[in-house]
């Protein structure tokens, strides 16, 4: 179950996102995420799932980063 104030911040960002994925991931409830790893980049996380194909989502060389405002707080602060 998701905090107050962690529901408040993410749904300040859904006011201002266009998300393909529908907000997958807050309207699960934290259960559907995309897999991604922080590498400390200020912007962007490794997005290691494939089967996530959202807007979020930009090819880099041999891989892919997410630039998602919301899984980047999910991951920074939730650790999920």
């Amino acid at each position: 179950m998701m905090e107050n104030e962690v529901k408040k911040k993410i749904e300040e960002m859904m006011e201002t996102l266009q998300c393909s994925m529908d907000f997958i991931c807050y309207k699960s409830g934290l259960k559907t995420l995309c897999k991604a790893k922080d590498r400390g980049l200020k912007d962007y996380l490794d997005c290691l799932d494939e089967s996530f194909n959202c807007t979020f989502r930009i090819p880099f060389g041999d891989g892919h980063f997410c630039k998602c405002p919301i899984r980047i707080y999910i991951i920074r602060e939730l650790g999920k």
